[in-house]
């Protein structure tokens, strides 16, 4: 007969940090979406998709590059980019060398749109996130969030500080 084991139940502190972190993500989420829609139009996650975009060498990723990096599915991902495609703001098209790959890349259209979009954008999440938190805090925060994505993303290579 298999042995049951009790789950690890939460103690309070850990459900209250549990539920913190729960409704703040969420609302946070929540925020920014709404401010983009109000101001731009955009749904936050064609929001990253243009962001994403606009740092990548030519503005160009493949599709499989790009799902990986706003962590989408490539159905998902797809259903965006014909969205983005159609207001033309991303165009797509077959890989030189490798007619199985699609290169999705920003347009000049798409770049005006998400450079018009983006102080709003950064405005709300200093607002949200940051203002509230001291420098200390924040840098705290951070390695907080580098080891949750490290133990939820195995793949995720924290970015390099930049240079004094």
């Amino acid at each position: 007969m298999a042995e049951t084991t009790e789950p690890r139940w939460l103690d309070d502190d850990e459900q209250e940090t549990w539920r913190a972190f729960l409704w703040t993500s969420r609302l946070l989420g929540e925020a920014l979406d709404r401010q983009l829609q109000r101001d731009s139009g955009l749904p936050h996650a064609y929001y990253m998709i243009l962001a994403m975009l606009s740092e990548a060498p030519g503005r160009s990723l493949t599709m499989t590059e790009l799902a990986e990096i706003v962590h989408s599915s490539p159905s998902r991902l797809s259903h965006a980019v014909n969205r983005l495609e159609e207001a033309g703001w991303v165009s797509r098209c077959k890989h030189a060398s490798d007619r199985r790959t699609t290169i999705a890349r920003l347009t000049d259209a798409g770049f005006a749109v998400l450079a018009e979009a983006a102080p709003g954008h950064v405005a709300e999440v200093r607002r949200h996130l940051f203002d509230p938190l001291t420098r200390e805090q924040m840098l705290e925060f951070r390695e907080i969030l580098h080891a949750l994505l490290g133990s939820l993303d195995p793949n995720h290579e924290a970015p390099c500080a930049p240079d004094a």
